[in-house]
Order: C-alpha cells, then sequence, then structure tokens
C-alpha cells in the first residue's frame, strides 16, 4: 500500500499491516517477535492519520509516562522528518505533544512513574485513537478503565496494542486469545477467539516479515538464538506465548495432595511474612527430608492483627513447640506473637539473603500441595527483573512474594538454625 503525502515521498506500508487502516475493528493487535516493525507501522499509521482530513486525536501511551518520549513518541518524530513534512505540523517536544490544524496526537503515561499504584487517567472522552506500545506491561483493570473512557460519538475508535506476546496466564491471552499447543515443548501458539473475530484485527509478525529492512548480522543474530538461547527465541524472536514468564525464578516444583502431606514422616516448621492493609500475611508449612523440600500454603490474607495470626495457628493445629520463622523486619509483632506461646523466631537475614535464600530452594526437589492457590499463582509469577532489553537480572521481582518471602525464611533459617543458638 501507498499513500501520496502532498507531493512529498511516498510511505509504504509493509505487507502484514495493509489491512490494518481499512478495518472497522475497535482492537487492533500488532504482536509477535522482535523486529517485526509494529513500532514502525504506528509511527506511520500515526503520521497518516495526523494529516488526513478527518478528525484524528490520538493517544500514544505506555506504562509510564516518562517512557514515551524515547520511544513512539521519537519513532513519530522520526517519521515526520523522514518524509520531510515535520514543518508543516507543531510539534512541542515537552509536552509530548503534535499537532495538525484540527487533529494531535498527546503522550499519555498509564502512570505518571513506575512507583505510583493506581493509574491517573484524565477523560479520554475526546480521544479517537489509542496506541499502546509494549502493552504486556499494562494490566487489565488500567486497559479497562482506558476502554471505558473512549466514547466519542460518530467516531472511528481505535485501540492499538503493540506487544510481545506474554506467558499464557496473561491478561491479554484470556480475553483475546485461544492458546494451542505448538511443536515447541512449553510454548503456545494464539489464535483469536471467535467471540473477538467482529471486533478485533490481529496481525502477527516477526523478523522474517521484515527481512528487506534488517542487515545480515541481526538476522543472524536472531537465528543463532534457537539454538544458543532457545526459550529466548521462540518467545521473544518468533513470537509465541510460553508456559510461564520470562524469567521464571521456579520451574519444576511437583503437586501433592493434603493426604500425601500430612503422612509425610518428618517434622514441621513454618515461615510466616507479615503483612497488613495492602500486603498479605502469609504463613507456609513446610517439610523437609535430603533433597526434597515439601511446601503447603497455610494463611494468607490481608488485615490481621498479631492476635488475629495467634488464633489462626491454634485453629490450623500449629504445635506450639513447631518452629516458626518470622520475617526478622518485624521484631515487635515477632515478640507479641511469642508471648502468646509460639515457638516463634527471626530469620536468618543479611547481605545477599535474598538470593542465597532463592538458591537453597533451587537446589531442592520442590512439592507443593495442590490446594495452595495463592503458593501457585505466586510460583507462576515470581521472576528474576528485566534489563532494559529484556533479559533476565540477578534480582527477583519485588512482587509475587509473600508466599516466597516466607518459604525462604523458614528453609533458609531452618538450615542454618544451629548456627544461631535456636537449639
Amino acid at each position: 500500500m501507498e499513500e501520496n503525502n502532498q507531493n512529498k515521498k511516498n510511505i509504504i506500508i509493509n505487507e502484514p499491516y495493509k489491512d490494518v487502516f481499512g478495518s472497522d475493528k475497535r482492537y487492533i493487535l500488532l504482536a509477535g517477535g522482535r523486529a517485526g516493525g509494529r513500532s514502525y507501522f504506528a509511527s506511520q499509521y500515526a503520521l497518516m492519520k495526523l494529516k488526513s482530513p478527518e478528525y484524528f486525536r490520538c493517544g500514544i501511551m505506555r506504562y509510564v509516562l516518562g517512557d514515551i518520549r524515547n520511544s513512539i513518541f521519537q519513532e513519530i518524530i522520526d517519521r515526520l522528518e523522514e518524509f520531510d513534512i515535520e514543518k508543516t505540523v507543531e510539534i512541542r517536544d515537552g509536552l509530548l505533544s503534535i499537532k495538525n490544524n484540527k487533529n494531535s496526537i498527546k503522550g499519555i503515561g498509564f502512570r505518571k512513574s513506575s512507583s505510583d499504584q493506581k493509574a491517573k487517567l484524565k477523560s479520554l472522552a475526546g480521544f479517537t485513537t489509542i496506541i499502546i506500545e509494549e502493552a504486556e506491561e499494562i494490566n487489565e483493570e488500567d486497559f479497562n478503565q482506558l476502554d471505558e473512557s473512549l466514547r466519542k460519538l460518530d467516531a472511528d475508535i481505535k485501540i492499538i496494542l503493540l506487544f510481545n506476546l506474554p506467558p499464557k496466564d496473561h491478561w491479554i491471552n484470556k480475553k483475546w486469545f485461544n492458546l494451542k499447543k505448538s511443536e515447541v515443548d512449553g510454548f503456545y501458539l494464539p489464535e483469536l477467539r471467535e467471540s473477538m473475530i467482529s471486533n478485533t484485527c490481529y496481525v502477527h509478525t516477526d523478523y522474517k516479515d521484515n527481512e528487506k529492512h534488517l542487515n545480515k548480522s541481526s538476522i543472524d543474530l536472531y537465528e543463532n538464538y534457537k539454538e544458543t538461547n532457545p526459550d529466548h527465541y521462540w518467545n521473544m524472536i518468533k513470537g509465541l506465548v510460553p508456559t510461564g514468564k520470562k524469567g521464571l525464578i521456579f520451574k519444576n516444583w511437583e503437586i501433592v495432595n493434603d493426604k500425601e502431606f500430612d503422612a509425610l514422616p518428618y517434622t514441621s516448621f513454618y515461615g510466616l511474612d507479615f503483612g497488613f492493609s495492602n500486603d498479605p500475611t502469609a504463613l507456609v508449612e513446610i517439610k523437609t527430608h535430603n533433597e526434597n523440600v515439601w511446601i503447603r500454603e497455610l494463611i494468607y490474607s490481608t488485615g490481621l492483627t498479631n492476635q488475629d495470626i495467634s488464633v489462626q495457628l491454634k485453629n490450623l493445629g500449629v504445635s506450639k513447640e513447631a518452629y516458626i520463622y518470622a520475617d526478622s523486619a518485624e521484631p515487635k509483632s515477632i515478640e507479641e506473637i511469642r508471648k502468646e506461646e509460639w515457638n516463634i523466631h527471626p530469620c536468618i537475614k543479611g547481605a545477599g539473603s535474598i538470593n542465597a535464600g532463592i538458591s537453597k530452594l533451587l537446589e531442592k526437589k520442590i512439592f507443593y500441595t495442590e490446594n495452595s492457590e495463592n503458593l501457585i499463582r505466586e510460583k507462576e509469577n515470581y521472576c528474576w527483573a528485566l534489563d532494559r532489553n529484556k533479559e533476565p537480572t540477578n534480582n527477583p521481582i519485588d512482587d509475587y512474594n509473600h508466599l516466597m518471602d516466607a518459604i525462604r525464611y523458614g528453609l533458609y533459617t531452618n538450615l542454618n538454625k544451629k548456627n544461631v543458638g535456636f537449639y
């Protein structure tokens, strides 16, 4: 497809994206692997609509407002310069704004900063188009708030999502796709749900669809990953849906039932992570033998006082003699629970204790009970933080870690308790 822009250079659209311009769908999903040309096409789309006679008010969005400047906003500026039309529009870099008569493009963040807890979106009722880059970073609640805000009468509303395929349990997959097992173990092929076909245009691309715009060394790099880093290749390069998150820390745990857990002839000990308003209090029961560890979730609840915790320990049948290893950052809570005659102690912490505890768990064969629903959710989401290139670091995320911390407190401290006089 070619569009002439006031006798300037022709804008040539890459073949897979041609149907987007004629689509009457509300949702445009541009997904797949690396170097598929999604951001380039989105900037072309925004530019052509900006210069069209039809009313066009577009928000370009990412999770954090500040990340827009060097990503999709810069892509649009590049297209303006590339097609020699930047002088025909008003660009206000400080406001992440571009205007052409009545049409406009504006940068909007779901969060003003990464530390914000809630979206602060103003009314978007006047917007006709939203382009969301790195859409897999957005949570479902924020997306729904955005979606419900786009309601301009007689407008052709478009929400364009650009993303790499997230893990199978991500809300994007649940909302739009049926996942079919691929020929690659641990990865799925996304197919648009029949119920979403009427309002969704889905385009899947990877570097093969954009090969003529890539140099040979980049193509070789991508293809080498098939041998050197196959998980990265099938998810980030080819755009298949992985079973779990990238950088997932714990992968090969096995399920047992409660009867099997209770039948184990090994002494139980416990790990406790305190919480209250936003974070839950988390308690796990742990048994170990040689290199095997068995775990059962017992408490996962907000709003519990120390007295409440003591009552729940009693109701759960926890022995007063059993060791409970709790977060050492809460000495007052530990002391209050100890006064109720529980055998509770501060966990062992120190420099590098988080990674040391994770390392100990990675050395073990882990079993967990099938009814430990929150533990299963945390296990499937607890991962190493990713760097700017979306590669795993050696630092775990500070999320999905309440039960994980409780396990770490219990196991690591139990293994080292002789050194701190717990006997």
